[in-house]
């Protein structure tokens, strides 16, 4: 049996592989804290749960849904644009719904995306960014992040052949793996960019409410002139704590909406409509939900940043996601580094280099444990012997 060239281009998955380490660890009795994926350990927020529950037994919903979302699905997600960052949207020509962004983000390469062509995507980065270029047939451009730049892509740097080669943007504040942010004026010049090279601007937004110390995230839809270049991908698995029920959205430009909207109606048959009716109840949930969230984050960040800050990293807070990105000590490789903080302290972390290549030198914590269970992981470091040195 012969697999697909394309297939044998694609390296092994991240989390699928640092899934089999936890797995053989713990086939070996072995007390593992993984800080790896960022799946929340809190329940999903209980309005939705409530909701789903009514959805459910509804017969209504038992049939196939519209393959661009339900309207009052639709609906939902455009009101809720317009009150979170005041930007209007058409729920009939510029909201899709999707099964989560991960869907979404890799199906939009294969809306616009030739061989041939070039996709400009962050590094490190979201791995389906890369990887989905790839099963496109086109070629990925990696925009390095780097720390002395607050991990924002230089878009001087990108080439002149290259820039006019290029179909796709791909750009994600609040970052994933950093935990960097983005103001409007970054926004901008990113807009400014990608109508000087006719190119597609993907936001990717699946961390937008998961903010501290009164940070809001701002849309890339906000720049005036934003929908006509760009589209935004929005989740409820972080914000709402919802990443097993897949649901979310994508907004902006009609074009690239009607686009992806052509590639997933050959392909998938949409969300289940219970789903997205318990989805539109998270959009007017009580903002205190999302408040107490991101307290709960907040205080395991201050915890962490605190605990490391002793063990020798000189941490900056981190204003969003529930990641922290930290250097490895000097001469260690990420992947060197990952395997001595499972065999020497049992703690489960993602090497750096499996964002890309400008990820080298780093790893990534995830704040999905408890303040007591990030306590006893920096105790186990420290306990070690493991510590930071430049």
């Amino acid at each position: 049996m012969r697999v697909s060239e394309r297939l044998e281009k694609i390296p092994p998955y991240l989390f699928a592989e640092i899934d089999k380490k936890i797995s053989q660890a713990k086939a070996k009795g072995i007390d593992i804290i993984s800080l790896s994926i960022g799946d929340p350990d809190t329940p999903t927020l209980a309005p939705v749960v409530e909701e789903m529950h009514k959805a459910i037994d509804d017969p209504a919903n038992h049939d196939y849904p519209p393959y661009n979302g339900t309207a009052l699905f639709r609906n939902a997600a455009a009101c809720w644009m317009e009150d979170r960052f005041g930007v209007e949207l058409d729920p009939d020509t510029e909201i899709l719904a999707n099964i989560g962004s991960k869907e979404a983000i890799a199906h939009i390469f294969f809306a616009f995306v030739d061989k041939g062509d070039y996709t400009l995507v962050p590094d490190p980065g979201y791995p389906v960014y890369h990887n989905a270029t790839v099963f496109a047939g086109g070629t990925p451009y990696a925009m390095p992040l780097l720390e002395e730049n607050n991990y924002l892509p230089d878009f001087e740097k990108i080439p002149e052949e290259v820039a006019q080669k290029s179909k796709l943007m791909f750009l994600n504040y609040p970052n994933n793996p950093t935990g960097a942010v983005a103001d409007l004026d970054f926004w901008k010049k990113a807009v400014d960019f990608c109508k000087k090279y006719d190119i597609l601007l993907c936001s990717d937004m699946a961390y937008s409410e998961m903010t501290y110390d009164g940070y809001k995230a701002p849309s890339v839809l906000q720049v005036e002139g934003g929908k006509d270049v760009a589209i935004e991908f929005y989740s409820h698995s972080k914000s709402y704590n919802m990443t097993g029920w897949r649901v979310g959205f994508v907004c902006g430009n009609e074009k690239a909406v009607k686009a992806l909207g052509t590639i997933k109606n050959n392909i998938d048959s949409g969300t289940f409509k219970a789903i997205q009716q318990a989805a539109t109840a998270a959009f007017s949930i009580d903002q205190s939900y999302i408040d107490n969230l991101n307290k709960m984050y907040q205080e395991r960040r201050d915890v962490m940043e605190q605990g490391l800050r002793e063990l020798g990293w000189n941490v900056k807070p981190s204003k969003a996601t529930f990641y922290i990105w930290i250097p490895t000590p000097k001469g260690i490789s990420s992947e060197a580094f990952a395997t001595e903080l499972l065999e020497k302290a049992h703690i489960v972390v993602p090497p750096g280099i499996g964002y890309g290549k400008c990820g080298e030198g780093y790893v990534r914590l995830a704040l999905t444990k408890d303040v007591d269970t990030i306590r006893k992981a920096l105790k186990r470091i420290q306990e070690a012997g493991i510590r930071y040195s430049k």
